[in-house]
């Protein structure tokens, strides 16, 4: 592809390195681990003003958290849909699309 990068790694680190170097992105997908993304990851996403934050969770409570924060950086969750990996578990994924408020 030549108009995508796809970068794996720490996002508590990759992120802010990322932006430092002046690097934006029309588009972040995050998919933590169940204790959800830091403060600083969540900022650093703001800063960069994305267009779009796809943000994947398979812990309701970490999600609802972090959206919560996104909202107050300018961010507003639009559509959350629940995905069913797990059959006959009571685990769930959620899959979350938030956009700037200003759009």
């Amino acid at each position: 592809m030549r108009n995508a990068e796809f970068i794996v790694g720490d996002a508590t680190q990759v992120m802010p390195r990322l932006y430092k170097q002046g690097i934006r992105a029309d588009v972040v997908v995050v998919d933590p681990p169940r204790a959800g993304c830091t403060e600083t990851v969540l900022k650093t996403f703001a800063d960069m003003q994305p267009e779009r934050i796809v943000y994947v969770s398979c812990n309701p409570a970490t999600l609802a958290r972090d959206i919560a924060v996104l909202d107050e950086l300018g961010y507003k969750a639009r559509k959350v849909q629940p995905v069913d990996m797990f059959p006959n578990t009571s685990h769930v994924e959620n899959v979350c699309l938030l956009t700037r408020k200003d759009e």
